[in-house]
């Protein structure tokens, strides 16, 4: 049987119907919801984590907008996803930024006790968090096939969507349904 990982990236409230979400986000909520729910493999979920300090970080001060705060509402899953982790007992990396070191160490050390057939990546901001992490896991792994799919993605605009396909698969990421 193939090891495979599905790693879903910042599916959370704040980033699909809250003060940053876009119609584009809410629109593949429900086809990644299935994709998690319906994966061979191992799902591991991240969450952009942040706290009162973020105003005074560089992506607060460049980003003004509070959002994802440790405990709140627009921090958890939204509810599709939430129901997927309880009923596959995931794992969640919470991220004060952009990418993940936890997560690419991870999936390192699980490769390392199982070689990894394949990473496949899906969420928001694909111009963002997603390109972030994608390009974190393949310097990590750069032999483990790492996809992400396009239409369970969605950026910041469709011009930055596309701009960070395009800069992933520069970097040998496979990007699936373009």
């Amino acid at each position: 049987m193939a090891n495979r990982y599905l790693i879903v990236i910042d599916m959370q409230n704040d980033f699909v119907t809250g003060p940053l979400g876009t119609p584009e986000a809410a629109a593949i909520a429900q086809a990644v919801a299935e994709r998690a729910r319906a994966f061979e493999g191992t799902v591991a979920f991240t969450l952009d984590t942040h706290d009162e300090t973020y105003a005074q970080t560089q992506e607060g001060r460049n980003l003004p907008v509070p959002h994802c705060l440790r405990g709140s509402d627009g921090w958890q899953l939204i509810p599709e996803l939430a129901a997927v982790r309880r009923v596959r007992g995931t794992k969640v990396f919470e991220k004060p930024s952009f990418g993940s070191p936890a997560l690419a160490a991870w999936l390192e050390a699980e490769h390392a006790a199982r070689p990894i057939d394949g990473i496949e990546l899906c969420g928001v901001c694909t111009d963002i968090c997603v390109v972030s992490n994608a390009l974190l896991i393949k310097a990590a792994l750069p032999e483990v096939p790492v996809s992400v799919d396009a239409r369970l993605c969605a950026g910041v605009t469709s011009a930055a969507h596309e701009a960070a396909l395009t800069t992933m698969a520069s970097c040998q990421v496979e990007v699936l349904g373009r």
